[in-house]
């Protein structure tokens, strides 16, 4: 487990506002916490994360529904970039079953992450199309799909990799690199993902793919079934603080709704990509803390892509 330990609304009262943060919070004077936010967020003070953080986690859902509402003043209003160890909404969102969230008058950008995110934490919304595909449940636990938060600040996070192990792996002999595809929709969506991660497209298998970025013609690695990266990909893209696991969810969804050129997200098409889809992924020899090495070939177009980086960060 990574741990994320935010140093919380414990620094020295501003303003004058006398009692910290926490001494608010342990006395369940929410209202007066959801005030010092607001102040903070429309000074643009960096305490404002923290104190959310506090309300969002602790105060009853009415209340940390008012983080986002734009009636508490100009600029202060909590939006999806709002966040201490990750973004107030998800921390909301990890608090509260759907049916709570769902009759809070939250933005309809906020409600549609929240709605994700319970889906991820083993809800089905109702009438929010968020329910997650099979594929999508059987790589990782439900309790390591999103941040746990901590009550005064900062969250403990399972480190998703891929591959997660070198067992079962065996040496590859890939081919040479070839020429990349430029400028295809999916390989832009793949590279945005992170900022410590390549990715390129060829036309021909996960190996052609899998030779544009790997360390030697060598490696040590292996078949995977989609599934079993899905929860690197969803933790890549969610790994900065100011983005949740939803944020991971759609981001990956939109990768795969690109690699099948359907310009949707159509659940049968992606349920039927995934299932044609060949995976390949593999370890490099400086592996850090932190790594993603896989390829994905889609044999009904003849494309592949493959992404990879390693790094200490363990964000």
């Amino acid at each position: 487990m990574i741990v994320d330990n935010g140093a919380g609304p414990s620094r020295p009262a501003r303003y004058g506002w006398g009692p910290s943060g926490r001494q608010l919070a342990a006395r369940g004077e929410w209202r007066e916490l959801l005030e010092r936010f607001r102040l903070a967020k429309a000074l643009d003070d960096p305490l404002a994360g923290p104190l959310g953080h506090l309300v969002a986690y602790g105060a009853p859902a009415a209340i940390a529904g008012g983080l986002f509402d734009p009636a508490g003043g100009p600029g202060a209003a909590a939006t999806v970039r709002d966040h201490d160890a990750g973004p107030l909404w998800e921390v909301l969102a990890t608090r509260h079953p759907w049916p709570v969230l769902a009759a809070l008058p939250l933005p309809p950008g906020i409600r549609r992450l929240a709605a994700h995110t319970r889906a991820l934490l083993g809800e089905d919304p109702p009438g929010e199309g968020v329910a997650l595909r099979p594929w999508e449940e059987v790589g990782w636990e439900r309790d390591a799909r999103v941040r746990e938060y901590l009550p005064g600040g900062g969250a403990r996070r399972t480190l998703h990799l891929a591959p997660s192990t070198r067992e079962g792996l065996g040496v590859l002999e890939l081919p040479s690199p070839g020429a990349r595809l430029i400028g295809v929709p999916a390989t832009l969506l793949l590279a945005g993902l992170s900022d410590w991660t390549f990715a390129v497209c060829v036309r021909g298998r996960a190996a052609d793919a899998a030779a544009q970025l790997a360390a030697g013609p060598d490696v040590t690695g292996g078949q995977l079934p989609f599934a079993a990266l899905y929860p690197a990909l969803v933790h890549l893209a969610s790994a900065r603080p100011d983005r949740g696991a939803a944020h991971g969810r759609i981001a990956v969804r939109q990768v795969l709704a690109a690699m099948d050129g359907a310009g949707g997200e159509d659940p049968a098409r992606l349920d039927a990509l995934v299932a044609r889809l060949h995976c390949l992924a593999w370890t490099e020899p400086g592996d850090d803390l932190r790594h993603l090495h896989l390829a994905l070939e889609d044999p009904a177009t003849g494309l592949a892509w493959a992404l990879s980086g390693t790094t200490a960060d363990p964000a």
